[in-house]
């Protein structure tokens, strides 16, 4: 029998469930096609987020930093309030929501 002390532990069996998994870039176009065939909801909502943020910060978001906000504990508020506005097909909901977005990144807890 094999038994591995508690200092030996690989970081990946010691991470969290609160702690995204999120790790390397897949290309953006993979990653939406994804959330298309997923849900056209989260696949609208995460294209207005990226806009929104291009337009607001004057850089684009990498899939990483997106697939990030999607699994980052709950999800970024703010993506996951776009995806419902975008389920509920709330143009002036999404839009007010786009004006919301953030240039800077909160810290992960």
């Amino acid at each position: 029998m094999l038994f591995r002390s508690a200092g030996s532990a690989s970081p990946a069996l010691a991470q969290t469930s609160s702690e995204p998994a999120v790790t390397g870039d897949v290309p953006m176009a993979d990653y939406l096609a994804l959330l298309q065939q997923i849900s056209p909801a989260a696949h609208q909502g995460a294209q207005a987020y990226l806009q929104a943020h291009e337009r607001r910060c004057r850089r684009s978001l990498s899939s990483r930093e997106l697939r990030q906000a999607m699994a980052e504990g709950d999800g970024d508020p703010l993506l996951m309030a776009m995806i419902r506005a975008s389920h509920l097909q709330d143009g002036p909901g999404l839009t007010r929501l786009g004006e919301q977005v953030s240039c800077t990144r909160k810290a992960a807890r």
